[in-house]
């Protein structure tokens, strides 16, 4: 058994452990909208501050289909639920499945000139691995601060010695919530709490964030884009997306990441210019909410919010799906209400038990109008949705209890129609590549399927 998939299979079980005392449980969201108080104009925030009343509602009252999503009451609604302002003046870029990601992530490292900071569930000892370790490492000696803050179950099986040469070499690391409680030094231990953020910053300039960890399972491409149609699914790579964002909002990322780095009560960040004056460098308006186990549920909040809220359609693609039954209702009422919700999902996947576990509530779905399609061949591990064509969400978030309960996540949500067709486009190309789950042929699937999602019902909790 590899290290990828050792470490989905082993995380459940430790999860479960007995010693983790009672169970938490999700807020209630039903209907959100009618329980919030928003403010006339939500709060925006610039290169320079808060902006104006005038100026928000200018940059939010871009053309939008007619029937769908209201951007500025919708986010006026969001910052409400959240307490999250947006930020404006940011270039967003996105970007598919690893070979392109790592090298756009591995290009920004290179040309870092102070300061690196990176949080990630999984840094395997791999090709890509040592590739980042390498670079990184040189940068250090270079002179530029470099800090890595990783999670110990998403890094279980990956040897000691791997990071102990990174730290040889100068870099901070952190390793966040170790398995073995001896590696504590204060905090209480927490197992079932983990660090599935995958964040990049250099230079509190540029910040990635999304699906991809730096694994080799990111080494090749998937169909995403490809003439080729190979058929063997080891001639493929993890379908996966993430995005790079430039501007203002890059300090929303810069602050969660220290404070994250402060929750392990380890030495201070060393001394580096993480917060220069930011610059405009695009006009997407954006929000970034991170979200933490025993926190305000952000993600949860927003996600739900916009299910709610939509108008035309909800365009969602989830690596992990295992929804709560508020998530699940929110999505067949929206699909009764004439609503065009789509799901892709996978058709292959690195953990059996979350892939059955899933199925849990396809029959309440598909009743309702919900169109189920699952991703072939390659493994699906993209978190993301588009809403209306103008909420648009990527982040390393799935559609589960565990990322909505037990982790510390980090979504970005980008307003508008332009950023909001990429995704879209985006989407449909996953289509393509998918199959469609009929209500007729979920009826007929195998006793031995249904015995298994039988099972896997049982650990809904805690995957």
């Amino acid at each position: 058994m590899n290290i990828t998939r050792m470490r989905y299979w082993l995380s459940p079980a430790l999860m479960c452990w007995g010693l983790l005392g009672a169970c938490a449980s999700l807020p209630d969201v039903t209907a959100m909208s009618g329980k919030l108080d928003p403010a006339a104009t939500p709060s925006v925030q610039g290169a320079n501050g808060a902006i104006g009343e005038a100026r928000t509602r200018a940059l939010l009252a871009k053309r939008w289909p007619k029937g769908s999503l209201d951007l500025q009451a919708q986010a006026a609604l969001e910052e409400a639920a959240t307490g999250v302002p947006l930020i404006a003046g940011n270039k967003c870029t996105l970007l598919f499945d690893g070979p392109q990601t790592m090298a756009e992530m591995l290009k920004a490292i290179n040309a870092a000139r102070n300061n690196i900071n990176l949080e990630t569930y999984i840094f395997d000892q791999d090709e890509l691995g040592l590739k980042f370790a390498d670079a990184l490492i040189e940068k250090q000696q270079q002179g530029v601060t470099v800090n890595i803050l990783y999670d110990s179950v998403g890094t279980i099986g990956v040897p000691a010695g791997f990071f102990e040469r990174m730290r040889k070499a100068g870099i901070r690391l952190v390793e966040f919530n170790p398995v073995n409680p001896a590696k504590l030094s204060g905090e209480s231990w927490k197992l079932n709490s983990r660090d599935h953020r995958k964040v990049l910053i250099v230079d509190g300039a540029i910040a990635f964030t999304g699906g991809i960890n730096i694994s080799a399972t990111y080494a090749k491409s998937s169909l995403f884009r490809s003439s080729a149609r190979p058929t063997d699914k080891s001639q493929v790579g993890w379908r996966d997306t993430h995005i790079k964002i430039e501007g203002p909002a890059v300090q929303a990322f810069q602050w969660l990441f220290v404070r994250q780095w402060a929750t392990q009560d380890k030495d201070d960040l060393p001394a580096a210019d993480y917060f220069p004056q930011p610059v405009i460098a695009g006009d997407k308006v954006v929000r970034v909410l991170g979200s933490e186990p025993g926190g305000k549920f952000e993600i949860y909040k927003a996600y739900n919010l916009a299910i709610q809220e939509a108008k035309k359609s909800i365009h969602i693609t989830s690596a992990y799906f295992v929804p709560d039954r508020q998530t699940v209702d929110a999505l067949m009422a929206a699909a009764r209400r004439g609503v065009d919700v789509k799901i892709v999902l996978p058709g292959v996947s690195d953990s059996g038990l979350v892939f059955y576990a899933g199925h849990a509530f396809y029959d309440d779905l598909l009743d309702s109008g919900v169109q189920i399609h699952q991703l072939k061949l390659a493994v699906l591990h993209a978190k993301t949705a588009v809403i209306d064509g103008n909420w648009s969400t990527v982040g390393s978030t799935n559609i589960d209890t565990r990322s909505f309960l037990h982790n510390s996540e980090l979504n970005v949500v980008v307003m508008g129609e332009v950023f909001g067709t990429e995704m879209e486009k985006a989407f449909q190309e996953d289509l393509r590549d998918s199959v469609r789950i009929t209500p007729e042929a979920w009826r007929h699937r195998p006793w031995a399927d249904r015995l298994r999602e039988f099972a896997a019902r049982f650990m809904n909790y805690w995957l």
